[in-house]
């Protein structure tokens, strides 16, 4: 099963997945699958009503819809549209509103980011499990090409081992991060 690609190409649409509760939602909806408003209010402290609010703006831009099995008539339940979201800088340079809007992005991946590592830090794992999972920085001279057939390559690869997710005893949910960012 291929990965389904979100590509944020204009303010609008940046505007509206830079929240940060709306990331929040659309990352619970990918991670465990369709929810209804109460239940991911519940999850994050929220009221129905703002988690409402915010599913419709999300479903607005194309983010979110209506899970196929509705089981109830009385609560909408609402799955993600994509696996993935891409945001690129170059579309927004030229725009301060745009810059803000991915420090804001950016800002929220990489608290994302430290909440796994955090999770990592703290959590007790077989000797297997640490011997595997980790953190590594690798540091690159790249020109612009290069680093754009690194990450499709990265993408390949990542797919290639979504399509044989493991259902095995020892599986567990990885989150693998990828950034590609100048160095000081």
């Amino acid at each position: 099963m291929a990965y389904t690609h979100k590509i944020v190409e204009d303010l609008d649409t940046l505007r509206a997945i830079a929240n940060p509760l709306r990331m929040k939602l659309l990352g619970a909806l990918r991670e465990d699958g369709p929810a209804t408003a109460s239940e991911l209010g519940r999850r994050f402290g929220e009221s129905s009503g703002s988690t409402s609010y915010h599913l419709r703006q999300l479903e607005r831009f194309g983010f979110v819809g209506d899970c196929d099995d509705q089981p109830s008539k009385r609560e909408r339940r609402w799955k993600a549209l994509h696996d993935l979201t891409e945001v690129r800088s170059e579309k927004f340079a030229g725009d301060e509103a745009g810059r803000q809007l991915m420090q804001s992005t950016v800002g929220y991946a990489v608290e994302y980011f430290m909440g796994n590592a955090n999770e990592y830090l703290h959590r007790e794992l077989s000797t297997r499990w640490r011997s595997t999972l980790g953190v590594s920085d690798y540091l690159l001279k790249l020109t612009s090409t290069d680093t754009d057939e690194l990450l499709s390559g990265i993408g390949d690869l990542i797919e290639s081992y979504r399509e044989r997710e493991s259902t095995a005893g020892d599986a567990m949910s990885v989150a693998l991060h990828v950034a590609a960012l100048p160095r000081k």
